[in-house]
């Protein structure tokens, strides 16, 4: 694997030498007169810009009760990040999942993001995808002011935080003290975008906020907060991928049709493999989207005795898309002249496919509501009373109509296509070699795929609308009780009750038109004239070295949609009802005690808290299922698909849980802290995977088989209503070294033990299929009582040289390390270790994986200079290959993500008090995301988007 080891070693070398200059910088940083400077004594001079940030960040980490990090900034707008989780992973530990808008998806200390709990201003978020994790799209980065990560537990927070929790907060008008009027306008530009003939253009966003305190005359006191933001942007795309459907055939002896998958036992005797994928898929995107966002917060103080709080938040995303993909349609056919790597991974083959070019247009749109009521009431310095009440609904519609048209043996004037072989619709014989970044793949030189004509075989038209709706409606209730004196100083219990809906609908209306009937073959031709159009980018894959495709014959999706229904309407059965929808309640109680303590031990100044939460879980799941029958595509290729004979069924779970926890923290000096934290936490399942929906494997590309047998082969579970948390016994050892105001040494090691893994168990099920009873063997993810092990370690610095001479003395930096080891094992769903009905065990194919989301390596560091009204800010993140799993669907192959090393630059300058301009560069690496499935190294996916940037004008009144 000579491009796998040439990208690992250029990512290492240049991580290496980032490492390499801020730790040798930081160790020569820290003179003998900095350490013996007070570390509690603050400048007097107003402190502003990144180094304020960080300090404010310093200050939070030292008077937490927990071993956290924290990012935040006094002033609105001022967090240093284009995306909120563009800044979350800037801290220690923290991680994410990368695409073209930037970060997403967040990881704490190696672990998944389903392992983590988001809470915005204490309260529980929905999302639109169906799992535990938080879409930080949806939150303007300019209207947050502080984001938390808890690494350790307290029993008065929200649990499901195995790997921890994080915590956003937008302003509280009151507490904020002042007034601020502001507005932000910013221009977007994507590298891409100049690729395409028909630009999309500068992009931007505008930001507007205001926050005001009101005083009356009988002492009461109001505070209002005002945030909205618009946006308007686009995100280009290209990619080379495959099918997600992978199948392990003979490395000899497949003949001319679909390769017959080796079994598990042929494997474990010896039988070479090969790891072959459903289609190969070349896919441009052009896409734009926008965002509407409005904040609001009420913060009334009638009294001394009486605060009430009301706050509102509202994110409306659309996301519209032109797709055009060029396929190989049949990745496991006439497989031959086979060069395996090892372990299946293929260096060299040749095969034969149908062609297919296939337009789609793609738009969805993400809605998010939530808020709530919270009242705090002190009778007297001793009691506070709390109650709150929340809600959040989250709903997001996929919309897709898709055109495929497949090259046939003779084209729309009957005219013969050279390159195509024997067949009813005919094939391309193809060369695959993997010598570069992406492999290459070389067609039969007499097939034209330019040639626009030639796609006369067998069309398909898909309108497709998968809807979810994501609900939180929760209650809490809290006391809080000061002792006068005595080791106690604080002793909180509260309770805490929630429902939790989740329902995810897909509604599919698939036509098939075969060039054999009359009708169907004028429509064909029809639209492949009407359509046709230029390629409409340039340079495509041109970053990627071992390209071969970079165009090929282009149709207008919405033009070719439109000939062959007659209209734009997706013209979907209202009563549809798929057997992979999922319908879920989640029900939670818990209640907690905890007491927070201040004492000395041997001398040692001694703080911390201890408690106790209880948590009930209870779920409810609806199932579909209907009759099947096996239909012909008219090209010698079939498909499952429901009569449209449904029931439904109805399954329940529960289980109960105790999450003891304690947290200490030993002042050893002034300027160092030793903290030390011991709990036991939980994490539920993604509230989807809780589902009992059917994967009836149609949905993919290519979804077609030449068999019953081989269509049934690709049933399987969803999810598993009986699936129950993820439990996990931790320890953390902190040391804190706060030298002054602008240096921060620390270091931590932590221990997780887990118990609850996850097993594939083989079930027979009844189905009907044609009429007549047929026993499926369905696989299931089940949940397990084996357990795992985690065990890691961080490193946090940061430091400003404030003893350079003007005006290097406004030079920082900030660096974070963080390194997890774990045993945890995650099999392939349908190529690793399964357990049939009779007791037995299936060998893996392939390797199992870890932990999803769990990198061994993450860091980040960041140089900083600020100079006056000027400060700029250079960050590069890292983070090494990982797992990450399909969100809501457990029967999708293991998916890996390579390493990836980003590099972003951030400036901005006051002109005056009112006056400011930013710059914002992301990406300047152009770092590519690349995937393999099902085993790591197996090439699945190679992504690219290129630059972005970001030039902003802010006025504070």
């Amino acid at each position: 694997m000579q491009h796998r080891t040439m990208r690992t070693g250029l990512a290492g070398m240049r991580r290496s030498i980032l490492c390499t200059a801020l730790l040798s910088t930081l160790g020569a940083a820290v003179p003998a007169s900095a350490q013996q400077s007070d570390p509690t004594t603050l400048d007097e001079v107003r402190v502003q810009g990144i180094r304020e940030s960080i300090q404010t960040s310093i200050n939070k980490k030292r008077d937490d009760t927990v071993i956290s990090d924290v990012l935040s900034a006094d002033d609105i707008g001022d967090l240093p990040a284009a995306s909120l989780a563009d800044a979350i992973e800037t801290l220690t530990g923290a991680s994410s999942t990368r695409d073209k808008t930037g970060a997403s998806e967040i990881s704490i200390r190696g672990l998944g993001a389903y392992l983590s709990n988001t809470t915005f201003n204490g309260r529980e978020i929905t999302n639109g995808s169906g799992d535990r994790s938080v879409n930080f799209n949806m939150f303007p980065s300019e209207l947050i002011n502080t984001v938390a990560i808890y690494k350790t537990q307290r029993a008065d927070l929200i649990e499901g935080g195995v790997a921890g929790s994080m915590a956003l907060e937008a302003v509280r008008p009151l507490d904020y003290g002042k007034r601020s009027i502001q507005v932000e306008g910013k221009g977007s530009w994507a590298e891409f975008d100049s690729r395409y003939a028909r630009k999309d253009g500068i992009g931007w966003r505008g930001t507007g906020s205001y926050v005001d305190q009101f005083t009356f005359a009988n002492g009461g006191r109001l505070g209002v907060s005002i945030g909205v933001q618009a946006l308007d942007g686009t995100d280009p795309e290209e990619s080379m991928t495959t099918g997600s459907t992978w199948y392990p055939c003979p490395v000899t002896g497949n003949g001319t049709a679909n390769c017959v998958p080796l079994t598990p036992q042929q494997i474990a005797a010896g039988a070479d493999y090969v790891l072959v994928p459903s289609s190969r898929i070349y896919r441009l995107k052009q896409e734009r989207n926008d965002r509407q966002s409005e904040f609001a917060s009420l913060q009334w103080r009638p009294n001394d005795q009486l605060e009430i709080n009301l706050d509102y938040q509202h994110t409306d995303r659309n996301w519209d898309e032109n797709r055009s993909d060029f396929s190989l349609a049949n990745g496991n056919r006439n497989i031959r002249n086979v060069i395996v790597d090892g372990n299946g991974i293929a260096r060299h083959l040749t095969g034969s496919s149908a062609i297919d070019s296939s337009s789609t247009v793609y738009s969805r749109n993400e809605n998010y509501a939530g808020g709530g009521l919270n009242v705090i009431f002190r009778p007297d310095e001793a009691w506070e009373l709390s109650g709150d009440l929340s809600y959040s609904r989250t709903e997001r519609t996929d919309t897709q109509r898709v055109v495929r048209f497949r090259a046939n043996r003779t084209d729309i004037d009957g005219n013969i296509v050279p390159g195509i072989s024997s067949g009813t619709t005919g094939y391309v014989n193809y060369d695959w070699d993997w010598h570069g970044d992406v492999p290459s793949i070389t067609l039969d030189p007499l097939f034209d795929r330019y040639d626009h004509d030639a796609y006369a075989g067998a069309a398909r038209v898909t309108s497709r609308v998968t809807a979810h709706e994501h609900r939180i409606r929760a209650g809490r209730f809290d006391v809080g009780y000061l002792p006068a004196d005595g080791f106690l100083t604080r002793v909180k219990a509260g309770a805490r009750v929630s429902e939790a809906d989740y329902t995810y609908q897909d509604q599919t209306r698939q036509t098939d038109y075969a060039q054999n009937n009359a009708a169907s073959r004028a429509l064909i031709i029809a639209a492949n004239r009407a359509c046709r159009t230029g390629f409409p980018q340039t340079d495509f894959l041109d970053s990627a070295s071992g390209n071969t495709i970079s165009s090929w014959a282009y149709f207008d999706p919405a033009c070719a949609y439109e000939v062959f229904r007659g209209t734009s309407a997706l013209g979907l059965d209202p009563d549809y009802q798929d057997p992979a929808n999922v319908d879920v309640t989640e029900k939670t109680r818990s209640v907690y005690l905890m007491g927070e303590f201040r004492s000395e031990l041997f001398g040692i100044p001694l703080s911390g808290n201890a408690g106790v939460r209880w948590v009930r879980t209870e779920a409810e799941s609806t199932g579909v299922r209907s009759e099947l029958e096996l239909t012909a595509n008219g090209d010698g290729t079939v498909y499952l698909r429901s009569t449209g004979a449904y029931s439904t069924f109805t399954e329940d779970s529960g289980n109960d849980r105790l999450l003891p926890s304690v947290n200490a923290a030993f002042e050893l000096r002034n300027d160092l802290l030793l903290r030390v934290g011991a709990f036991r936490a939980m994490s539920r399942p993604d509230i989807a995977a809780l589902g009992a929906g059917l994967d009836l494997g149609i949905s993919e590309a290519g979804g077609d088989y030449t068999s019953l047998a081989e269509a049934l082969a690709n049933v399987d579970a969803k999810g598993n209503p009986q699936a129950t948390p993820m439990m996990s016994w931790n320890g953390d050892l902190s040391l804190e070294w706060y030298v002054n105001a602008d240096t921060l040494l620390a270091g931590a090691v932590y221990w997780k033990q887990f118990n609850g893994g996850t097993e594939i168990v083989q079930s027979n099920e009844d189905f009907v299929i044609d009429g007549e009873p047929v026993v499926v063997p369905v696989a299931r993810e089940i949940t397990t009582d084996a357990r795992s092990r985690l065990t890691g370690f961080e490193l946090t610095a940061a430091h400003r040289f404030s003893y350079l001479p003007a005006p290097f003395d406004g030079l920082g930096l900030k660096f974070s390390y963080n390194y997890a080891d774990t045993d945890y094992q995650t099999q392939d769903f349908s190529l690793g270790e399964r357990t049939t009905d009779d007791g037995t065990v299936l060998p893996a194919i392939v390797a199992p994986a870890g932990l999803s989301g769990s990198s061994r390596h993450v860091a980040s560091g960041s140089v900083y200079w600020d100079i006056g009204r000027f400060n700029m800010q250079v960050i590069g993140k890292y983070r090494s290959q990982y797992y990450q799993d399909f969100t809501g669907n457990a029967s999708q192959h293991n998916r890996y993500y390579d390493d990836n090393f980003s590099v972003d630059f951030r400036a901005r300058y006051k002109v005056n008090r009112h006056l400011s301009l930013s710059l914002e560069l992301m990406n300047l690496t152009d770092e590519p995301r690349v995937a393999y499935q099902p085993a790591f190294g197996n090439f699945r996916e190679y992504v690219s988007y290129g630059r972005r940037a970001f030039l902003g004008v802010r006025y504070r009144f």
